[in-house]
């Protein structure tokens, strides 16, 4: 929502461009340690109070960004926010983890993302909207009012998945029921809050610094989201700047990334739960977490062709058709990628999945937060051509080796991680 307005932003508060492109991205930079926290709390307290207060906290630092007058708490807000909206990164693996088998992850992925994806799309359009009649600072108190919606709703109706919170509270009604020593296999009678507090807090951190699998899935994840917050933070510029368009038609465009996200989700869901069942069959029922991995290939495919055409497309300022359908093949490349990789580490962690779901994606907010800032100067030294060549040439290295190395190497990698989790 706050792409199409970060001109009107750089004006009214005085800022140029680099400071403007901060306030989008560092939202994302608070993805990278929220869940570093938020993750291993849910490991704790369960996953419904962390992503309800979570969210309480996102809506009030969300808001305050509308009523910002200065560069300084603008920033200040978004960084806060952020950390309270980086509780989905933190929760909804774990969730889908949860209440799903192995067998139908793909199926899971489908469904959990169909509204989300469509954010890109909905998101730029009411925000090009309201900043073009009633202002940018809207963006945010309707967001606030929307989620504040869902808070109330989640409130009544949103209950408990993790299986380990379930039990400790079953075993704590027996205790009560009958005075017996009811306790479960992960809570111990002597074990203390702060005891298991300390224990979990740090696990995310040393999952990504002792399990070798895990840092390679972050580097090859920090690439994606890099890509991706490039393109998504200038999407709305391109048809502003370079073909003329207002705010409010230049958030149209961003339908068509979302075109490629939802059919991505949609097939490869379906295809990654096909793959994983036929293999499995062929292995003798035995599992892998390396089943997932062939839905990497046509992604790895997908995201350099379509930065390609989208690039070029736009430096030649061709029909506005061309760099949409460029970009639908780009965001639909993301998505198979990204599932593939989710899929892969909620497999190979499944008893610690919000930990290593955190640590995984730790690099990729970073990058996420990182690229865009020098995203304007890239295209404005050397053209959204080369620009786009650049990015997909540095992603044919290092991304259409990844999934041979993971199929070839990954049962290795995660042999070599340490136990001590």
């Amino acid at each position: 929502m706050l792409a199409p307005a970060l001109t009107t932003i750089a004006q009214d508060l005085n800022t140029g461009v680099e400071e403007t492109q901060i306030f989008l991205s560092i939202f994302v930079l608070a993805f990278a340690f929220g869940p570093m926290v938020l993750s291993p709390l849910a490991e704790v307290f369960g996953r419904r109070p962390v992503w309800i207060i979570s969210s309480c906290f996102y809506i009030l630092w969300n808001t305050v960004g509308g009523f910002s007058h200065s560069p300084g708490l603008l920033i200040v807000s978004r960084i806060l926010s952020g950390f309270g909206a980086s509780a989905e990164f933190a929760i909804s693996n774990p969730v889908l983890a949860d209440c799903w088998q192995p067998s139908e992850r793909g199926k899971s992925y489908a469904i959990s993302t169909f509204i989300p994806l469509l954010g890109p799309a909905i998101g730029p359009i009411i925000g090009g909207a309201l900043t073009g009649t009633i202002g940018w600072r809207w963006s945010f108190y309707i967001l606030s009012i929307y989620d504040g919606i869902l808070v109330i709703i989640a409130i009544l109706f949103f209950p408990e998945t993790y299986e380990v919170i379930l039990l400790n509270k079953r075993a704590a009604k027996l205790r009560k029921a009958t005075g017996r020593p009811y306790y479960t296999e992960t809570h111990g009678a002597s074990e203390t809050l702060s005891s298991k507090l300390a224990k979990s807090l740090n696990r995310p951190l040393r999952l990504l610094l002792t399990q070798p699998i895990l840092q390679v899935m972050a580097v090859f994840l920090a690439y994606n989201f890099g890509v991706l917050y490039i393109v998504l933070s200038t999407f709305a510029t391109l048809w502003i700047e370079r073909y003329g368009q207002s705010q409010t038609d230049s958030g149209l465009h961003y339908i068509a990334i979302v075109i490629g996200y939802t059919i991505a989700a949609q097939v490869g869901g379906q295809l990654m739960d096909i793959l994983w069942k036929r293999l499995r069959a062929r292995a003798g029922n035995d599992t892998a977490p390396e089943y997932r991995v062939p839905l990497m290939v046509p992604g790895a495919i997908l995201i350099p062709l379509g930065l390609l055409l989208y690039g070029w497309a736009a430096e030649k300022k061709y029909h506005f058709i061309v760099p949409d359908i460029g970009i639908a093949i780009f965001g639909c490349g993301i998505i198979l990628n990204t599932q593939a990789m989710q899929a892969y580490v909620t497999d190979a962690f499944l008893k610690y999945v919000a930990s290593a779901s955190a640590a995984s994606q730790f690099l990729r907010n970073i990058f996420g937060f990182a690229f865009p800032i020098f995203a304007p100067a890239l295209y404005y030294r050397i053209g959204y051509g080369w620009g786009n060549s650049l990015l997909a040439f540095a992603f044919i290295v290092l991304g259409w080796p990844a999934p041979f190395l993971l199929w070839k190497y990954g049962a290795k990698l995660r042999a070599l991680g340490k136990p001590q989790w």
